[in-house]
């Protein structure tokens, strides 16, 4: 019992840790524009976690525009209604919109509006001059996306050209496909075009709002695994480096902090809603559920054995060498597992416990057997760290090149 305390204290250690690491980030603020029937809850649902458009808190904070939040997903979404009403309503709306990106702008970065997606239903072929009108005046304020939705055959195609030939100061106009169309028994079109969506949205947003657009989005999860590989590099570069001081046998369980903090930021560069018997689970496969330090003690006893050349403790001391590669190994199974779990979170699938706990276990064991030396687990998770080093350069594409 005492042990299964102990593991628990860990998990608990995780969600908490996690719970503080989303609460630092700082959120995007995106506003969503389109006449009703145009998708945009379709889309929301589709691009951001949790079916933010059915779950979301919706509170008005005006006549015709909701400000939809959730608890844990560090995103607020504005959505509008009544473009579609008469002159007058429109004029209103229009006017709420403004009101409501001037009060924004007044305020710190926090609570500005970051990105606009303006919605328009491909099958209707053309765009009104009322909302030319509105995205030109979007455009003069806020970073705008249109987004064509419901895009289906070469009419789609053709409207998307036509307004990139408008020169309109806009970041860009994306083809989508939210979910797959069902035409027959025989015959659908699969989802498309979300993921550049997702893609052009980050060459927008503000580099501070970028950590809170990937825990939100669930479109891109290999964006979320080369994220947290990213971070881990760095963090196990931190706290293992040449300088380590070899730990005792004794005190092993010194580790289980450093690996706490690990695997609680690459939960929440995920944003998986996990609940404490999931966590467990995959505790248990590294620690073992007769063992409090899955990063400590159980590791050293039981799991040393599978790096090649370490062989025994000499002098009872974990070289941090060692402590690199078993910290290493933890990092890379984890963000594969949690990898799988996303993807099946996203098409509404949650894997069984024990399949988890296994899992886990053969991931852990298969990156420690790879584990020769830190440098070749590190070489893995920094292979994509180079895309973030590259100069950052603003795309307007009404500039001619």
């Amino acid at each position: 019992m005492k042990n299964i305390e102990k593991n628990f204290t860990i998990v608990e250690d995780i969600i908490n840790k996690t719970e503080t690491e989303i609460k630092k980030m700082k959120p995007v603020n995106i506003l969503l524009v389109g006449k009703t029937g145009v998708g945009k809850s379709t889309l929301i649902n589709q691009v951001f976690r949790e079916n933010l458009a059915k779950t979301g808190i919706g509170r008005p904070i005006t006549k015709h525009l909701r400000r939809i939040s959730k608890e844990g997903i560090p995103i607020v979404l504005y959505d509008t209604r009544g473009l579609e009403l008469n002159l007058e309503v429109q004029k209103e709306v229009q006017k709420e919109i403004f009101s409501t990106i001037s009060e924004g702008k007044q305020k710190n970065n926090e609570e500005k509006i970051h990105l606009v997606y303006y919605c328009i239903n491909a099958n209707s072929s053309r765009i009104e001059p009322l909302e030319l009108e509105l995205i030109k005046k979007l455009s003069e304020e806020v970073p705008v996306l249109v987004v064509l939705t419901q895009s289906i055959g070469e009419p789609a195609k053709e409207l998307k050209t036509y307004i990139e030939n408008l020169n309109l100061k806009i970041y860009g106009v994306i083809n989508v496909m939210a979910k797959e169309f069902s035409i027959s028994e025989e015959l659908s079109i699969p989802a498309f075009g979300l993921k550049e969506l997702i893609g052009r949205s980050f060459e927008i947003i503000p580099e501070e709002q970028k950590k809170a657009f990937n825990n939100a989005q669930q479109v891109d999860i290999d964006r979320k695994a080369k994220s947290a590989r990213s971070w881990a590099t760095k963090y196990i570069a931190t706290s293992f480096g040449i300088g380590f001081v070899p730990i005792p046998f004794s005190d092993a369980s010194v580790l289980v902090p450093m690996q706490v903090t690990l695997l609680a930021h690459i939960t929440a560069i995920f944003g998986i809603s996990m609940d404490k018997a999931t966590i467990a689970s995959l505790v248990a496969a590294i620690g073992g559920t007769g063992g409090a330090t899955y990063a400590g003690k159980y590791i050293v006893s039981n799991v040393i054995k599978l790096i090649p050349g370490v062989g025994t403790i000499v002098g009872g001391l974990i070289s941090g060498t060692t402590a690199s590669i078993m910290t290493t190994a933890l990092a890379l199974s984890y963000i594969e597992v949690m990898t799988i779990i996303a993807k099946g979170e996203k098409e509404g699938k949650y894997p069984d416990l024990k399949n988890i706990e296994k899992l886990m276990r053969d991931k852990f064991e298969e990156r420690l057997k790879k584990g020769k030396s830190v440098s070749s687990n590190n070489k893995e998770l920094s292979e994509n760290n180079l895309e973030q080093q590259k100069t950052k350069k603003k795309w307007w594409p009404w500039k001619k090149k």
